[in-house]
């Protein structure tokens, strides 16, 4: 989930797509990124080092107690690392179960965080640049990090939070495992490059209108994954190309290659799976009042499509985006860009 771009959002843009994906119809925002949409992961070319080997004996621990321990976790290092051995885990069948059906347990409002990470409201946010400059370079680099740190509490977020609460498939909870396998190696790949470009998380300040978005969809996973999980992982999709075009414009090839290779290819797959899930919720209490089953599949019928396409717009309608995207992505509108 990342993005930056000197631009306003195109709702219309963004709901076109998202409703695209409902369809099952390929089309990308940006026509020139067309051919993104093919594109397979190359999560190997860039594959991290693990510093840990995993025990091959399975873990008593349930996948959202380990989602519980994660939220727990302040440093965003340690939290993306432990975090890439509970998904092995999980998608090596190491670990079992989702959740323990006996237990109750309670969520945080707000998991832990990096103290050393400064806070502004969005409308405070320094201008981050065009990447023609080491500082702008720098303050986009970051913005991503910041970002990536907050895609990883947000995945595991809706783990732990609905999971059980929503009597969720074994494959809700390996899709969004794989989700945050993914941002968090974004984030240790990208806070490494900022590291390489000579600052470091927590040097810039930042905001946290992410997570005021899903402190407002807390209570309801169809507005979670419509909000969250499509149309904020479709504005990233929606700007990433041209933040990429700006580092390669402004000379920075490894962070352009780096945005293009690896992150814009696996956010794709986030947005998907947001969908998939929208569409499952919609459609859930249908079936089942039919007594059938529901084809996660995106071959249903244009009727079931029109369904979930009409409760996509009821859920997020222009006023809600346009509100969030001004309070959360402060940092994109253009009077916060400078060469």
């Amino acid at each position: 989930m990342t993005g930056i771009c000197p631009k306003k959002p195109r709702v219309d843009d963004i709901r076109s797509w998202i409703c695209a994906q409902i369809s099952g119809r390929q089309h990308s925002i940006s026509d020139e990124w067309c051919g993104a949409l093919e594109t397979e992961s190359s999560r190997g070319k860039f594959k991290l080092r693990r510093m840990n080997s995993l025990h091959l004996e399975r873990e008593t621990e349930t996948l959202v107690a380990a989602a519980l321990r994660l939220l727990s976790t302040a440093d965003p290092v340690e939290k993306a690392r432990l975090g890439d051995q509970v998904a092995e885990k999980w998608l090596k069948g190491l670990i079992t179960q989702p959740y323990d059906s006996s237990q109750d347990f309670s969520v945080p409002d707000r998991p832990c965080r990096f103290p050393t990470v400064k806070l502004v409201p969005p409308s405070g946010m320094p201008k981050l640049g065009k990447a023609g400059s080491l500082q702008s370079r720098q303050a986009i680099v970051h913005s991503l990090v910041h970002t990536e740190s907050w895609a990883i509490d947000l995945s595991w977020d809706i783990i732990a939070r609905f999971g059980k609460q929503e009597s969720m498939p074994i494959e809700f909870f390996t899709d969004f495992v794989k989700v945050v396998q993914d941002e968090g190696r974004h984030f240790t790949l990208l806070a490494s490059r900022l590291e390489e470009l000579g600052s470091f998380y927590g040097a810039l300040p930042t905001h946290d209108g992410l997570w005021d978005s899903a402190a407002a969809t807390s209570q309801d996973l169809l507005a979670r994954l419509a909000v969250e999980h499509c149309v904020h992982e479709a504005r990233g999709l929606d700007v990433l190309p041209t933040t990429i075009s700006c580092f390669r414009n402004g000379g920075d090839k490894q962070t352009a290659d780096l945005l293009e290779k690896v992150v814009y290819p696996e956010e794709i797959t986030h947005c998907t799976a947001g969908v998939k899930w929208f569409k499952y919720i919609c459609l859930r209490s249908r079936y089942s009042d039919l007594g059938g089953q529901i084809h996660l599949s995106q071959e249903n019928t244009g009727e079931e499509n029109d369904e979930v396409i009409q409760k996509f717009h009821t859920t997020v309608g222009d006023d809600l985006i346009s509100i969030d995207f001004q309070k959360n992505r402060g940092e994109t509108e253009p009077n916060r860009f400078k060469s």
